[in-house]
């Protein structure tokens, strides 16, 4: 299966992740690809029409992982309207997580990964799971739960 690990990261955490993840996938006999989202400048939290220096083409891909940080309690913005370009999804599997700094549960994770559902279900994908990381002390084990479960996935 070719899998697209797709990542907007702005201090190499959520990278981190996928590089993680694309070990267990390749590991599992997958062809996979970690690709950056990455925006022209900085983006402040509000920002609508964001340019890209780097923005992958999810057509290539079977399946697609999209990854990113939550800023401002929401979306990292460049993921966001990254996704929202994106002209379809349709008959991919794809799953998502993001990285997040604060351990609470109103402190944007599951926000963020609502949006992105919703996202990409509006472009006909099948959000097949999505996962949290909160970078705190058990970042690893939570890392390591995340890779397993995204790994029987795919």
């Amino acid at each position: 299966m070719k899998i697209g690990i797709i990542v907007y990261s702005k201090t190499e955490n959520t990278y981190s992740v996928a590089q993680k993840l694309q070990e267990k996938l390749m590991a599992q006999e997958n062809e996979v690809e970690i690709q950056r989202v990455t925006p022209i400048g900085e983006v402040n939290p509000k920002a609508k029409n964001i340019q890209y220096e780097n923005k992958p083409d999810v057509i290539k891909y079977d399946s697609i992982i999209f990854g990113s940080p939550v800023h401002a309690f929401s979306l990292a913005p460049p993921m966001r309207a990254y996704l929202e370009q994106i002209e379809s999804l349709h008959g991919k599997d794809v799953a998502c997580f993001v990285t997040k700094g604060l351990r609470f549960n109103w402190t944007g994770g599951n926000q963020a990964i609502g949006k992105m559902k919703k996202i990409i279900e509006s472009k006909g994908g099948k959000v097949v799971g999505t996962d949290i990381v909160v970078w705190n002390k058990n970042r690893d084990q939570k890392i390591d739960e995340m890779i397993r479960k995204f790994a029987i996935l795919f």
